[in-house]
């Protein structure tokens, strides 16, 4: 039996799921999220809880069991709690600023880039004297939350022998020694 799969997922309060053939439907205050799931893995919902079931022992069944219920676990998080992802620019001149869902980012190119992010995340900036420029991303949709930040982090990765780049706040980046470490 999947060790993760046969948890049942505890609904918070204010938290409704429902469960419409195969799409799973999870409504809280920070919104509402939907999951197709494959017809072979069964969701019920009773007295609070949800879980998520499987036919046999097949392989591919237990990739799926485990998989769904932590897709449904992230849905159920995301509606009540919400995703937060910050990142931090350090550089000399790197800059980020916001107009509404577009982010404006001065990456040391010839030119700044331009993103349009979804309407589902909530975008912020913040520019302090003595500090790096940070980014802030808040959605319910970890999957949507998580992948606009890798996007934005690929604009400029951290390199390792100054540390410059886009990274996540609490990344710890292997740094290597320069040219002179040789002699």
């Amino acid at each position: 039996m999947s060790r993760i799969g046969k948890l049942p997922i505890a609904l918070p309060a204010g938290v409704e799921v429902k469960v419409a053939g195969n799409t799973v439907t999870v409504k809280g205050k920070l919104g509402e999220l939907s999951q197709t799931i494959d017809a072979d893995i069964t969701v019920k919902v009773e007295d609070g809880k949800v879980n998520v079931t499987r036919p046999t022992d097949q392989k591919r069944h237990r990739a799926l069991h485990g998989l769904y219920r932590a897709l449904i676990a992230n849905m159920v998080k995301g509606v009540s709690e919400g995703y937060k992802i910050e990142q931090e620019l350090v550089g000399v001149g790197y800059r980020a600023s916001n107009k509404g869902q577009l982010l404006e980012l001065a990456l040391g190119y010839s030119h700044n880039v331009l993103i349009e992010l979804p309407k589902e995340i909530k975008l912020t900036t913040a520019s302090e004297k003595g500090q790096n420029p940070k980014i802030t991303l808040e959605s319910a949709d970890k999957q949507l939350v998580g992948m606009v930040a890798a996007k934005i982090r690929s604009l400029r990765k951290p390199e390792p022998y100054k540390g410059k780049g886009i990274k996540f706040v609490g990344e710890v980046l292997r740094r290597k020694a320069g040219k002179a470490a040789g002699k």
